[in-house]
């Protein structure tokens, strides 16, 4: 690590971008990049992000606006002599500064309890950078190797001559074993039309329980005779299905009209409280008249199904 740099000292650290003339144009602007020359480091930027990477450099002896002022006047530079400056570039350096910057914002915070969630991730803006590190130095490998298969490749070309005779005479002779018309046969296999898809698909191989509604009732009846009043969500706490809930709700509509429960809601979609208000040895299920199985309107409905 570097020696330690005061606060009076870190106004004097300068970056410096290669000083090239306008005649020498802008191939050795692009090609010498962007340096950083500080009291502690002179080297191209990928360099001082790996020594930050590798704890070598400490984040709070780089002057970042010094830093962006550079790398803004780097920019002009490359306007000036003509050339479009690359977008990727300033985005890239763009995100990596911000990623600096949170990371000493959180190195020169006083230590001490983190409660805010702000804090916590400017605490963990070092992980951040250290990821985004790693990834930007995966992608320059990648590209590196892209580029240089590119240019291998670029060098090649197809065979675009006929094979030589004496590498041809030693090609297999091709023996046709089938007749035009088995050829014609097969073609018409593969060219058949498909099977049309059925116009309807049954559904009789689907199968749900008709469940009761007097069943249901008679069950709740008897828990409501026991004297306590039960919520609705109580009431059906053991249902397995929602057809038995349905059941159930059913028969407290049926209960509830022959006058031996009563309802109790405090507002709008409140808790349903029923309570038990009929003659306990007076009625029973089978008092029952079901209309929602679907065999009601023959008179013997006694169920709920799909």
């Amino acid at each position: 690590m570097g020696p330690s740099i005061t606060p009076t000292a870190e106004a004097d650290l300068a970056l410096a971008v290669p000083a090239v003339t306008p005649d020498a144009g802008t191939s050795e602007v692009r090609k010498a990049g962007f340096e950083v020359r500080l009291a502690n480091f002179t080297g191209p930027f990928d360099l001082l992000l790996g020594l930050i990477s590798k704890h070598k450099l400490d984040i709070t002896e780089v002057a970042l606006a010094t830093v962006t002022d550079e790398f803004i006047k780097y920019i002009r530079r490359l306007q000036e002599l003509g050339e479009d400056w690359a977008l990727d570039e300033a985005s890239e350096f763009l995100v990596i500064a911000a990623t600096l910057l949170d990371l000493k914002a959180a190195r020169l915070l006083p230590a001490g309890e983190v409660e805010d969630a702000e804090d916590i991730a400017l605490l963990e803006a070092r992980d951040l950078l250290f990821a985004r590190l790693l990834q930007y130095k995966a992608f320059k490998q990648i590209a590196g190797i892209l580029g240089g298969t590119l240019d291998e490749e670029a060098r090649r070309y197809p065979r675009q001559v006929a094979l030589e005779g004496h590498f041809a005479a030693l090609l297999p002779e091709l023996v046709w074993r089938h007749t035009p018309e088995q050829f014609a046969e097969l073609a018409a296999k593969a060219l058949k039309p498909k099977d049309s898809a059925p116009a309807e698909v049954g559904l009789d191989h689907l199968h749900a329980p008709p469940v009761s509604v007097k069943e249901q009732a008679e069950i709740m009846g008897y828990r409501l005779k026991l004297g306590a009043p039960l919520s609705f969500q109580a009431l059906i706490a053991d249902a397995e299905t929602t057809l038995v809930v349905v059941a159930r709700f059913l028969a407290l509509l049926e209960m509830f009209r022959d006058r031996v429960v009563a309802f109790e809601q405090p507002g709008p979609l409140a808790e349903l409280t029923v309570r038990w208000t009929g003659d306990d040895a007076g009625w029973d299920s089978s008092s029952l008249i079901e209309e929602y199985g679907p065999e009601a309107g023959a008179g013997n409905g006694d169920d709920v199904s799909e």
